[in-house]
Order: C-alpha cells, then sequence, then structure tokens
C-alpha cells in the first residue's frame, strides 16, 4: 500500500518540468499555473496585458517558484512566436501547454456588430490555434500534455452568446482533432470544461445581480459554485501521468450544472452597443 503511494506521488510530480500557461496572467488560469508550481514546475505565463504579466510573475516569484513572463496577444503569431522560443531558450523543451486566453460580454445577435463576433472568435478560437499550432515545434515529443481551457456554451446553446457558444465549440472540436493528429507524436490533446467558478470574472459579468447569482447557485446540482483550485486540481490530473491514456477529452468541471442544459443570461443583459 505505501509503494502504491508514493509511486501515485512521483507520477503527480512536475518538478523540473516546464508549464506555459497563454491567458495566466490572472483568474482561473493563474490558478493553474500556481498549481502546477506548487508542484516543482517552472512556469512561463502570457496574456495581453505587461502589467498584469508582471504582477502574477511576481506573485509566482514570491511564493518561491521559477517563473518569467511576458505581454503576448494570442492574436499576434509574432508575438507568441517570440514568446516560445524565450520560453525553451530559458527552460528547454515546453511539457505542458494550457491554452486559456478568453474574451466575452453578453449581447444578443442582433446587437452585436460583425467585428464584435470577430473579436470573441479571434481571441477564443483563432487565439486557441495560434497558441498551439506555434507551440507544436517547441513541444516535448514525446510526453507533452495540452490542454484549452473551454467553456460550457461550448455545448449548451446559451442565450445572448452566439460568439462564444461557435468559438468554444470550435475549440472543443480542435481538441479532438489535434489529440488525433499528434497522438503519434506522443503528445495528449485535452479540453477543460470550468462551470460556475465563484468569484471569477466570468461569475460576475454572467450574474451581476445577488438574485442571478443565488439563481445560479441553485441551479447547479452539488449546490454550490466550483473553486479555481477545483479546476487547477484537475488540470494537474489531466496533464499528470495518472492521464497516461487520456486524449480528446472534454471533461466540465462543474458540479454538474452543464446537465440541465443552456443558460438563459437575459438577467445579466445591458442595453449595449457593439462596434
Amino acid at each position: 500500500m505505501h509503494n502504491n503511494h508514493s509511486s501515485l506521488s512521483a507520477r503527480f510530480d512536475f518538478t523540473g518540468r516546464v508549464v506555459f500557461v497563454a491567458g495566466g496572467s490572472s483568474g482561473i488560469n493563474l490558478a493553474i499555473a500556481e498549481a502546477f508550481g506548487a508542484q516543482g514546475a517552472r512556469l512561463a505565463i502570457i496574456s495581453r496585458n505587461e502589467d498584469r504579466v508582471a504582477t502574477a510573475v511576481s506573485q509566482l516569484q514570491a511564493r518561491g517558484f521559477e517563473a518569467f513572463g511576458q505581454a503576448a496577444d494570442v492574436r499576434d503569431p509574432q508575438a507568441l512566436t517570440q514568446a516560445f522560443e524565450a520560453t525553451t531558450a530559458r527552460f528547454g523543451a515546453i511539457d505542458v501547454l494550457i491554452s486559456g486566453a478568453a474574451g466575452n460580454f453578453v449581447a444578443p445577435a442582433t446587437g452585436m456588430s460583425t467585428n464584435a463576433f470577430k473579436t470573441v472568435v479571434d481571441i477564443d478560437l483563432l487565439g486557441t490555434f495560434n497558441v498551439l499550432r506555434l507551440a507544436y515545434p517547441h513541444l516535448r515529443k514525446p510526453g507533452a500534455a495540452v490542454l484549452n481551457i473551454s467553456a460550457p456554451q461550448a455545448f449548451n446553446p446559451t442565450r445572448y452568446q452566439a460568439h462564444v457558444c461557435a468559438a468554444k465549440a470550435g475549440v472543443d472540436m480542435l481538441t479532438r482533432v489535434l489529440a488525433m493528429e499528434w497522438g503519434p507524436d506522443g503528445i495528449r490533446v485535452n479540453s477543460l470544461v470550468p462551470g460556475p467558478i465563484g468569484d471569477t470574472e466570468g461569475v460576475r459579468r454572467l450574474a451581476p445581480s445577488d438574485e442571478a447569482l443565488a439563481a445560479m447557485q441553485a441551479s447547479i446540482p452539488l449546490g454550490r459554485f466550483g473553486l479555481k483550485q477545483d479546476v487547477a486540481d484537475m488540470a494537474l490530473m489531466l496533464c499528470s501521468d495518472l492521464a497516461g491514456f487520456v486524449t480528446g477529452a472534454v471533461l466540465p468541471v462543474d458540479g454538474g450544472s452543464s446537465l440541465a442544459g443552456g443558460r438563459d443570461l437575459s438577467g445579466a443583459l445591458r442595453p449595449q452597443q457593439t462596434s
């Protein structure tokens, strides 16, 4: 029994492994970076805002983690390429790639412009493709684990989320296709689908009032909002050797909330024009 426990610990150990987190300067993605750091990983993070990256890197280093970061927009292939080259020059091949950059707002289809729809598709879907495609030459082969951070809108049609539903459905399908294409290289590609995670910008936007928040919580079969740690723990597991035969999976971490189907976000709707 003791031997089995120690072997489990070893398979959950990321000491010296290189973890790259796109969108890693805040929220769920930063919590994921912290979880890997606590397991000994060396961390590279990017996001659009230079100040937020610097703050996040300081926070990670203050916890004793080996971390660095730089500003790069997932819509900018040149900036991404430079970030991956800087990471491998510093740490070596990337063992774990987390793609979590996302954008969202609440609006009916008739209330958003072509450009507004395109912006979310560019960040969520094209951005995910850019991150994975441009990281590919820098991933450890065999042995790398890729994890996309998706959303329930990928499979639950949700009013006022046409852009996000379309983009995240694309992300989940991209996950499955690349799991097939990159499997022979020994690279696993999976997707995590966080549900309502308390104290995140996403929940605040989608349930801006106490009433909306209470209704959202009541709709979760486990009866509570998730924690960032719930998502981070599952990210650790899916990217660890414990999940060595899991690829192409799209796994909800949502307390069962997606089981009831789509959600009406009219309570979060604010009259707005997007350009």
